[in-house]
């Protein structure tokens, strides 16, 4: 199939297909006038490697998994370049997490009558936290 037949079938844009292609992801034969041509299973792939970035994973991580994931062999390997990425992901949640947390500590302390915006320090954001029951209901319910 060619490249905009895919794109219409697996919902992404052409542009997209083309970098799956620069980076690895995706493999296109070429016609003789140097259009791409595409394996009916082209489709089936392009969603995998959609799933796969919603999942948070560079295209440098998902070409080096996607021979485990299609050939559905798992290895020690590949199970650690996972559980690496998930570390990954988590570490980023919870600076994300003391992020909002030290904007709610803005938001509670700009409603005080002396505050005006000044710095927070993460002893301020504790104290105010305990002092509210929690911003956002309860501390606990983060």
């Amino acid at each position: 199939m060619r490249i905009g037949e895919l794109a219409a079938q697996s919902g992404v844009s052409v542009r997209a297909l083309r970098y799956y292609e620069e980076q690895g992801l995706l493999e296109a034969d070429r016609s003789g006038s140097g259009q791409r041509r595409y394996p009916a299973s082209a489709a089936e792939r392009v969603q995998l490697i959609q799933m796969l970035y919603a999942a948070g994973l560079s295209s440098r991580t998902i070409a080096e998994l996607l021979p485990c994931v299609e050939s559905r062999v798992s290895t020690p390997e590949s199970r650690a370049r996972l559980a690496a990425e998930r570390d990954r992901i988590d570490a980023q949640i919870a600076a994300l997490t003391r992020t909002r947390d030290r904007l709610d500590a803005v938001i509670v302390m700009s409603g005080l009558p002396a505050s005006g915006c000044t710095w927070i320090s993460d002893h301020d954001i504790t104290q105010q936290a305990e002092m509210a029951g929690g911003l956002n209901g309860s501390a606990d319910a983060r």
